[in-house]
């Protein structure tokens, strides 16, 4: 490091403990741990700057204490340094219409796939739920936040993006080419299946999904259907809007879920009795991939008890994010407030339970597959979705889909 990168490290730490010194001499907080935890960085600063085996690149040490000060929040919660933040707003304002289908999370500091939409590039290069995105055209994701890993996928439709993927349950990575797209809304998977019970697949809850499932609703009552299957496994897309004006159509009253932070005042959503679409029996079925709208959606239906929720914990991603540019020309992208089931728990933080818990492994077929209501042998959550619709006296076994179309 250079003599004057040194003294501008060394004298910013050295700032940094006057003002800690400053604020208590003159007691202008009383929060003294925000001024006590300033103090403990800025000594850290400093032995590490006259301490460590060798001379450190300062700027390096900063940014990744900032990075890793953010992690520790929650995985969507990232920094941007100055030259991330001119390259994210460039490619934002480009808006590239290609994408590869893949919806993004953070897992032990990378980037991983939370679920893949049907048909897209990403399913195609056969990327699946809970792979580890270990690089993206050449840059590590160990640091990157999912604004930039999703830019990074964006492009012009037929343009190609190398990544480096650790497939679940593998160590090593591989690389895998991905080719981007111009995609279409993801199509709902509408079955009625033998007896009175139907099934609705969401692979995603983008705009116009809540009319869409309006719709297939009053189709399928009107042929018959008097019980629902409402699958959200690997539904991690979407808008939360549509999870909310979604659960309109099947809770009749109390509250969907509320949004709040320690800057957002509370903001409470509630059944509207006019809305309501589906009287009847209802089953939803999550996973742990579940996510975002999709959760929403789950702890409305739960929250109430207005039906069983089947499969496991859901991912926890349903937040609100803030983009915050600095003085420097970097930007901090921060969670500055999640939504809460009816029972006032924050779904950010720990997902939505189910009411009745179905556990998955690797080796099951819808695992690695789009949900389908034909797979009833081998998907345990559907057999006992069925099972919990069916009068007592019902058998499973008894159950057998019939012909259906995607919509």
């Amino acid at each position: 490091m250079s003599r004057l990168a040194k003294t501008v490290v060394l004298t910013a730490s050295a700032l940094i403990l006057s003002f800690v010194a400053l604020g208590f001499v003159l007691g202008q907080t009383t929060d003294d741990k925000t001024y006590r935890s300033l103090s403990v960085f800025g000594e850290v600063l400093q032995r590490i700057q006259a301490e460590w085996v060798e001379e450190p690149d300062m700027r390096m040490v900063t940014s990744g204490a900032v990075h890793g000060l953010l992690e520790s929040l929650d995985p969507h919660s990232s920094y941007l340094s100055p030259a991330e933040y001119a390259e994210y707003k460039k490619r934002a304002a480009n808006g590239a219409k290609g994408k590869v289908g893949a919806a993004l999370s953070k897992r032990y500091g990378y980037i991983v796939v939370l679920s893949v939409l049907p048909d897209s590039p990403a399913q195609k290069a056969g990327l699946r739920s809970l792979d580890i995105l270990e690089s993206i055209a050449g840059f590590n994701t160990r640091e990157m936040s999912i604004g930039q890993a999703q830019m990074l996928l964006s492009g012009d439709p037929g343009t190609g993006v190398k990544t480096a993927v650790i497939r679940r349950g593998h160590t090593e990575s591989e690389e895998s080419d991905l080719v981007r797209a111009e995609l279409p809304s993801p199509k709902l998977l509408v079955e009625r299946m033998e007896g009175e019970i139907a099934y609705i697949g969401v692979p995603a809850l983008d705009a116009g999904k809540a009319q869409d499932i309006r719709r297939r609703l009053g189709e399928l009552e009107r042929q018959g259907a008097r019980k629902l299957i409402l699958d959200l496994r690997d539904c991690a897309t979407g808008d939360i809007n549509e999870g909310i004006e979604t659960a309109r159509l099947f809770v009749s009253s109390g509250t969907l879920t509320t949004l709040k932070g320690q800057t957002v005042p509370a903001e409470q959503f509630s059944a509207e009795p006019a809305k309501v679409a589906w009287m009847h029996p209802l089953t939803v079925l999550i996973s742990s991939t579940t996510s975002g709208a999709a959760e929403v959606l789950a702890g409305a239906v739960a929250g109430n008890k207005r039906g069983d929720v089947v499969g496991e914990r859901t991912f926890g991603t349903a937040s609100e994010q803030k983009l915050i540019p600095l003085e420097d020309g970097a930007a901090l992208i921060l969670t500055v407030a999640n939504y809460y089931t009816p029972a006032g728990k924050s779904i950010g933080e720990e997902g939505v339970a189910p009411t009745v818990e179905v556990s998955t492994t690797s080796d099951d077929t819808y695992a690695d597959e789009t949900p389908h209501p034909n797979s009833l042998r081998d998907d345990p959550a559907m057999k006992k979705a069925i099972e919990l619709l069916m009068p007592k006296r019902s058998s499973v076994e008894g159950v057998r889909p019939v012909a259906g179309r995607a919509a």
